[in-house]
């Protein structure tokens, strides 16, 4: 839930801020390897550091993991932070305020889930509101200006519609995770609590389904809608096989195996 937040968060402080890669902003600055190319969207804030931040850290404050393995967790924050810096693909500001949002983003989601167990008859409103707030973004994303700016041989330096991209590709994974944890949540009921031949099982059917789904259906939705409209259907269509079809597959195939 954090990670889905977190993404929508992303993707509207970036088409907000729109803030050029450090490269841009200073040619004596030479990313690494092919960051040029891997680095999409705007760079603040740090998309990389805030999903760091609400997935370790998100861990990393859970009073009830071990001492020993939150310690790794935030290690692993403050790595990933200084991973996109040395790399060149943001500058120390873009990764601290992915830090410091993706914290703030990851202890709403902790209050979020408190309220929702106390109300668990409101998930259908808490993620009503949240998939309006994700087509709101979608919205804002589409129609606002981005700044127009080129090179001395009159090339536009950044194309503001492909920057706007990886927003969208959030609005579809928020989207999906949101109706996905409703659908699991009233309809499936998927638990953990299996045996250690089941959790085989699941991984490896479910890694290598998970595959096919975004090798194969994922580029054929992106490819049969056009634009920002292909990138949303398309992410929505990958995370919404990971909340609900995968569970609702397993358990019934699980189900009709112990009948057998």
């Amino acid at each position: 839930m954090g990670w889905s937040g977190n993404r929508l968060a992303n993707g509207v402080l970036k088409v907000t801020a729109c803030a050029y890669r450090p490269w841009i902003r200073d040619a004596r600055i030479v990313p690494y390897g092919n960051s040029i190319t891997t680095a999409t969207g705007y760079s603040f804030p740090s998309g990389h550091t805030m999903n760091a931040a609400t997935v370790f850290g998100g861990g990393a404050v859970r009073k009830d993991l071990s001492r020993a393995l939150r310690i790794t967790l935030g290690i692993i924050v403050v790595l990933v932070a200084f991973s996109r810096n040395y790399l060149g693909a943001h500058t120390p500001q873009d990764t601290l305020a992915g830090l410091l949002v993706g914290m703030l983003v990851m202890a709403l989601t902790v209050r979020l889930m408190k309220w929702v167990a106390a109300h668990p008859d409101k998930d259908i409103l808490m993620a009503g509101i949240g998939v309006a707030l994700a087509v709101a973004v979608a919205v804002y994303a589409a129609v606002k200006s981005y700044p127009e700016d080129y090179d001395a041989e009159g090339k536009l330096l950044v194309d503001g519609a492909k920057m706007a991209n990886d927003t969208f590709k959030g609005v579809g994974w928020c989207g999906a995770f949101l109706v996905g944890w409703v659908l699991e949540r009233r309809f499936v009921g998927f638990s953990t609590d299996i045996s250690m031949l089941q959790r085989v099982t699941r991984v490896t059917t479910g890694l290598l389904s998970y595959y096919a789904v975004s090798l194969i259906l994922v580029p054929f939705v992106k490819g049969l809608l056009p634009g920002a409209a292909g990138t949303m259907g398309s992410c929505f269509v990958q995370i919404l096989y990971v909340t609900f079809l995968f569970p609702l597959c397993a358990k019934r195939l699980e189900k009709n195996t112990a009948r057998g």
